[in-house]
């Protein structure tokens, strides 16, 4: 008895109730057995219970039941003829050991814990036990500490999960803040003791492919008190009060309540001076550019009158499809005077689409600023061909010129003109699919006579597109038609220009704006987000479209 005991930790078991009536009328017959007999025993009930159907199943059993039908799991006909060597099944639940309890309940969502603690005392007992917490810390929210520590510290895993982790789960992931035609990127993950709001920012202009930098918002903990505390991180006075809203679902507000952290002694000037080095890397005097002075002003003023009482909506990182020209994801891109902006690249059958996450004055954030037709290659022409900016010009508007007439077609001229329209995109993408496997193919085969294409070309600026940065890739793989969105101040006058869209590497693409004769260098955002991956398809598609309608 010592051993069952032990291994409970919260009371007897109905077996071991009957154990010790058993002992009680035949006395002597099991009172000498010592604790190595015992041990022996409890093991192989160990190992008949795994047998029987291993915990998946009664895990399972646990989480949909009731307080009545758990307890009666199993309670069904027994053949008593295979058990007379050995002790018997558990005929439910309760009669398992706790340790095995412990460990079925460790496979459960934490959602469903609460109700399995409402079944009876033993099990709420064992729920108390703080491997289940662990492993659901770690499972569910990626939690890499030592929480052993940690609960050495005063600091539950339990009270972590139930207090911290689960209340907030919902604000995990990718946000975009309301802040006008600004937008932005906010990643929100557990560290440590802390769900954290990391505010992203492009590297300084024009250094596209610098590492992102972080600047954290918020964060919740559980450090002072076993009460979540929201603290606005905002400012240079360190934390302070806030508070966390859930407006709706996919959408929360943040705000500070003590916003008198955000102001300097030096007043606006040394926030300016402070905002500038922070946003742009440099003193507004290094910047000469007048017409830059003034949109950098412009974003100072309009962005500092939130004081971090935003507005979130979730943003999904988009799927990858097999026959996706690269990996999607968000990239860093040079945007003129505008500086360094992020936008998310996907793909939609025969197109490739950019779209704003950060943007300005012009082209607010959330518009589609890269519209690319890749049923609409381009082949370009040999170095000193690619130097004059009339050669380009020519490609492109030609191509350019016969979209838009097939654009303005009647959709119901006649039913064959559907027909050849179906079978030349049949033929475009399957000559897509050609050429994308055209190196791999004949790398296979040696007895090819025909030499396969390269697999980069020779790339190299017109003359006159002006660049943000002088240092570009210098070879392409592949390169289609494209347009892109440009309009006047207040996001007038929008309009679609025609553009080459150049394919560098899996990492980095470029697009060259034919009429304002300017070239655009994107690099891949590298840095970890969970909990921001879209769950099909249909969800982005409807978040990209609910995104147009935040900014217009």
């Amino acid at each position: 008895m010592a051993v069952c005991a032990r291994l409970c930790g919260v009371g007897q078991s109905r077996r071991c109730r009957r154990r010790q009536r058993n002992d009680q009328q035949d006395q002597g017959s099991d009172s000498d057995m010592d604790e190595e007999e015992e041990e022996r025993i409890v093991g192989q009930r160990r190992s008949d219970a795994s047998s029987c159907g291993g915990p998946g199943r009664v895990a399972a059993a646990a989480a949909t039941a009731g307080p009545s039908d758990a307890c009666e799991y199993g309670s069904g006909h027994v053949n008593r003829s295979e058990s007379n060597t050995g002790p018997p099944h558990p005929e439910s639940l309760m009669e398992l050991p706790p340790e095995i309890l412990v460990e079925i309940f460790s496979l459960l969502p934490g959602t469903v814990l609460p109700n399995v603690a409402l079944v009876c005392k033993k099990f709420r007992q064992i729920l108390n036990t703080e491997t289940i917490w662990r492993r659901r810390c770690l499972e569910e929210f990626g939690m890499k500490e030592d929480l052993r520590k940690m609960e050495a510290g005063g600091v539950s895993s339990q009270d972590l999960y139930v207090k911290l982790l689960h209340p907030y789960r919902h604000i995990l992931g990718l946000w975009q803040p309301d802040i006008g035609p600004y937008g932005g990127l906010l990643n929100v993950v557990v560290d440590g003791l802390f769900i954290i709001g990391w505010m992203y920012l492009p590297p300084h202009d024009p250094r596209v492919e610098d590492p992102m930098r972080r600047r954290p918002l918020f964060r919740i903990h559980l450090l002072e008190s076993k009460k979540a505390t929201v603290e606005c991180m905002y400012g240079h006075k360190g934390p302070h009060k806030g508070d966390i809203q859930t407006v709706k679902k996919d959408e929360f507000s943040t705000k500070c309540n003590q916003t008198d952290h955000h102001r300097m002694p030096g007043g606006r000037q040394e926030e300016f001076r402070t905002w500038l080095e922070e946003e742009w890397g440099r003193t507004l005097e290094e910047i000469f550019h007048e017409h830059m002075q003034e949109l950098i002003l412009m974003k100072f003023i309009y962005t500092s009158q939130y004081d971090n009482c935003l507005t979130y909506r979730r943003i999904y990182l988009p799927p990858m499809m097999p026959s996706d020209l690269l990996q999607p994801g968000l990239f860093k891109g040079t945007y003129g005077s505008h500086g360094l902006e992020i936008v998310m690249l996907s793909f939609h059958g025969t197109s490739a689409r950019a779209t704003k996450l950060t943007g300005d004055p012009n082209v607010p954030a959330g518009q589609l600023t890269l519209d690319v037709d890749l049923s609409q290659p381009i082949d370009l022409p040999e170095l000193d061909q690619q130097r004059n900016i009339d050669v380009l010009s020519r490609i492109i508007l030609g191509i350019h010129e016969k979209v838009q007439r097939g654009a303005e077609q009647p959709a119901d001229t006649s039913a064959s003109v559907g027909r050849a329209a179906k079978e030349s995109g049949d033929a475009v993408a399957e000559s897509m699919e050609v050429d994308h496997g055209a190196c791999a193919d004949a790398s296979q085969s040696g007895s090819s006579s025909s030499s396969p294409p390269p697999e980069t070309q020779p790339f190299v600026l017109p003359l006159g597109v002006m660049a943000r940065n002088e240092v570009y890739p210098r070879t392409w793989r592949k390169c289609f038609y494209g347009t892109g969105l440009i309009a006047g101040h207040g996001f007038t006058s929008p309009e679609r220009t025609p553009g080459l869209f150049v394919l560098f590497d899996e990492d980095r693409f470029g697009f060259i704006w034919l009429e304002l004769k300017s070239f655009s260098l994107y690099s891949r955002l590298t840095d970890h987000l969970p909990h921001a991956h879209a769950p099909n398809m249909e969800r982005f598609e409807a978040m990209l479209r609910n995104m147009q309608s935040w900014t217009s």
